[in-house]
């Protein structure tokens, strides 16, 4: 498990993380988003040890990850900047790597870079930005790291790439019980790749939850009545939203569904119906509650971390 308490860093007068606090558990897909700027490569480079925090804690597996190799031989890093050794090839590298790595898979290395249909004898410095990015990749899963983390792995990939490294992260969770801390400013790249997701606003964790609660506890209805009837009427429901046009009535709902539904039911209405929710716009309605606007959040800010 990875825990961090209360961790600040900043740059000169700048602020990257004002006191950021969570916990991921191992086994899962944790995903973080946000605008350029926010904090994201900031926080991967503080669990990675690159950076030191100013203060607060970053422990793994209870560990404290600041100079201490122990720690920091159980995680593999994609950064978002990729940096290869001068003049190396895939072939190289992947000595450089297994010199470093003891579970380093040669044997997968090999997969892999088959699989991505790379030439591993080719100098590295003349690929194309997604190619070297796929290398960066190829190699950190073979090292079948107790944590991996990708920062903006998925920019300069195409769709079909996109999808071949959701899948092996994906396998990697699944069979090998790794912890994946993946940061991007698409929610929708997220989506449907991430068990946790969490949201990073000018330095601080605005917003974190289970993406199955998420979906489970908000949702849109739809209803009419014969009579007239107002935001008022549903006072005992936890609204995050209330429209109303004519006689039907758009609701945002958070609470127990089956519950809230029969409650619905119990008011004898002529129309009801629920809806589904895309995450993008259950993350919208969650963050208005929280008095931020999820455009300005995602759109604000330039890239200073």
């Amino acid at each position: 498990m990875i825990k961090t308490e209360n961790v600040v860093k900043t740059f000169d007068d700048f602020t990257a993380l004002n006191g950021v606090t969570c916990q991921i558990p191992k086994g899962c897909i944790y995903g973080m988003v946000g605008s350029n700027g926010a904090g994201k490569s900031t926080f991967l480079r503080l669990l990675t040890g690159i950076y030191k925090p100013d203060s607060g804690s970053i422990m793994i597996d209870d560990l404290p990850i600041w100079e201490n190799p122990a720690a920091k031989e159980k995680y593999s890093f994609v950064p978002d900047e990729l940096y290869f050794l001068p003049g190396t090839n895939m072939n190289r590298m992947a000595d450089f790597y297994s010199a470093i790595y003891d579970r380093f898979d040669l044997e997968r290395f090999r997969y892999l870079t088959e699989s991505f249909k790379l030439n591993p004898k080719k100098s590295v410095n003349t690929f194309s930005k997604g190619m070297k990015r796929q290398v960066a990749i190829i190699l950190a899963l073979s090292c079948h790291s107790e944590y991996m983390f990708f920062d903006e792995t998925f920019d300069g990939l195409d769709p079909v790439m996109r999808n071949l490294v959701k899948g092996l992260i994906c396998e990697d969770v699944i069979e090998n019980k790794a912890t994946a801390i993946i940061t991007s400013h698409s929610l929708r790249e997220l989506e449907d790749l991430c068990d946790q997701l969490s949201l990073l606003h000018k330095g601080g964790l605005v917003f974190e939850s289970d993406i199955a609660n998420l979906k489970t506890t908000l949702f849109k209805v739809q209803i009419a009545f014969t009579h007239e009837f107002s935001k008022e009427s549903f006072n005992s429901i936890e609204m995050l939203h209330f429209t109303k046009n004519g006689s039907v009535a758009n609701i945002i709902i958070k609470g127990d569904k089956p519950v809230t539904i029969a409650q619905l039911k119990s008011m004898n209405p002529v129309l009801l119906d629920v809806l589904p929710l895309t995450l993008e716009e259950v993350f919208t309605y969650e963050m208005a509650a929280l008095g931020y606007s999820f455009e300005d959040v995602l759109e604000g800010g330039k890239d200073n971390a």
